[in-house]
């Protein structure tokens, strides 16, 4: 429902217009705070209490227009205007609201009209209505996420802007600007409420931030550039059944990880262009520093040429001054006898060196003064490169996070693949060498122990022999 609003004088143009015939139908609902029971006496009536004040526009007129197809109960249009009522600042003045039906080019239209008094009858004095624009299209944007209507372009809070599009201080300010539960129902809200099919509302999404995705659960969700994962049914505080009638099939859409990776890969072509950006700013700001240095230095040469030639002036000024104090001829031939003359000329001496260290004091205030410029603007530019340097490494910090989580996505979405098995490797030629030697040596230590064996079995079996056949005899 789209509501527009003005302050306004002329209360019997304004009584005039909202009871025209050129309507097909025009019924005056409600009168609430006058005395008089028809429209034109009651704003004749508010016409007279502000005579005792200076208010020219004693009115404030708000008509409310909802969508052609949109069957808008009376009740409904009366929640409405008391909604913008509070909102204004209007409440408890009087006013009136007048409905007006008229066949228009989508069939018969209904709309209302409300008027109040600006004039406070406690203490005589005009409502303030500042930022009432603002106000009025807030409650519009509410009316029409309630009922479900198809918001017009226009009304999307424009605010939230497509974070592709920041600009470095707004990219800043995001950051710092952690997102607030109702920031994030209000931008799906309003995305939903201004789209009519999968293709609007995946657009209306990213233009604020999000990225449309199909869920887990087969359901559609909206990733945001931190990678969280919204439920549009739950944020925009509809049935699931209305999102799956208006947007189709989710399976159509990417998965969660191919959005979060589309929407790393968006942020960071932003990230670079906002870098590019910083740096040619920082080119340009370092080569104004430098042409300000330049003129700096050229203005401060000028200063000194300019000093010495009046110093030099002044020296032979001063200097003949002194001169005129030596008295020539015989008055002069006088004074050096007498010893004025060395008088004279020791004065002249001392007053001489009193000017060279005045001229000498004086010049290096000029140099001080003007190395202290310098280094101003020199601080000035070190500034400049500290915080484009601060800048450079925050959005590097920024793009580094968004490749991370790019490669994560990767990784993810990568099948596994089966490990190769390992083959026994063959031992190296050495431990080769070495195992076939011990190969040997136990060959040989079991050869030993087999005669050994025999041997000692040889040796029982005499024995055994002898003792049957009993001592032999001595020969």
């Amino acid at each position: 429902m789209i509501l527009e609003g003005n302050s306004r004088g002329g209360a019997k143009n304004l009584a005039d217009h909202l009871m025209s015939h050129e309507n097909d139908h025009v019924t005056v609902h409600d009168l609430r705070g006058f005395s008089a029971d028809d429209l034109h006496g009651a704003l004749n009536e508010t016409y007279a209490i502000s005579r005792a004040t200076q208010c020219k526009q004693f009115l404030y007129s708000l008509s409310l227009n909802p969508p052609t197809d949109a069957r808008v109960s009376s009740e409904e249009f009366e929640a409405a205007i008391d909604r913008a009522e509070e909102r204004l600042g209007l409440s408890g003045q009087p006013r009136a609201i007048v409905f007006h039906e008229k066949e228009g080019p989508g069939g018969l239209r209904r709309h209302a009209h409300a008027v109040w008094s600006r004039i406070d009858g406690e203490t005589m004095t005009a409502r303030n209505m500042s930022f009432d624009r603002d106000k009025l299209q807030e409650v519009s944007r509410e009316l029409y996420r309630e009922h479900g209507w198809r918001m017009p372009e226009g009304f999307a809070d424009r605010s939230k802007r497509d974070p592709r599009n920041y600009n470095l201080a707004e990219w800043q300010q995001a950051k710092r600007h952690e997102k607030h539960p109702d920031e994030v129902r209000e931008a799906i809200s309003d995305s939903w409420a201004i789209s009519d099919s999968v293709q609007t509302f995946s657009h209306a999404l990213k233009e604020r931030g999000f990225y449309l995705a199909q869920g887990n659960r087969r359901g559609f969700v909206a990733v945001d550039t931190d990678g969280e994962v919204h439920s549009i049914a739950r944020r925009a505080e509809i049935k699931t059944k209305q999102v799956n009638e208006r947007l189709g099939d989710p399976s159509e859409l990417p998965n969660v990880e191919a959005a979060r990776d589309a929407m790393a890969q968006d942020m960071n072509q932003m990230l670079g262009r906002l870098y590019n950006e910083q740096a040619s700013q920082a080119k340009a700001d370092k080569e104004r520093l430098e042409a300000e240095k330049q003129r700096m230095i050229e203005e401060q040469r000028a200063e000194r040429q300019r000093f010495d030639q009046e110093q030099q002036q002044r020296h032979l000024q001063e200097q003949a001054e002194r001169q005129e104090r030596f008295r020539r001829g015989i008055l002069g031939l006088w004074d050096r006898i007498t010893g004025e003359h060395r008088r004279i000329a020791q004065q002249n001496r001392l007053e001489t060196e009193a000017a060279q260290r005045r001229d000498g004091k004086a010049r290096d205030k000029i140099i001080f003064n003007q190395i202290e410029e310098c280094q101003r603007l020199a601080e000035q530019a070190r500034e400049r490169q500290n915080e484009f340097n601060r800048q450079a490494k925050e959005l590097e910090s920024d793009k580094e996070r968004f490749m991370a989580m790019r490669r994560e996505e990767t990784k993810r979405s990568e099948p596994e693949r089966s490990q190769p098995v390992q083959m026994p490797q063959p031992p190296p030629e050495r431990e080769q060498a070495q195992s076939q030697s011990r190969i040997v040596d136990q060959a040989e230590e079991a050869r030993q122990r087999f005669i050994e064996q025999r041997r000692r079995e040889a040796e029982q079996s005499r024995s055994h022999s002898s003792d049957r056949n009993g001592p032999e005899i001595e020969r």
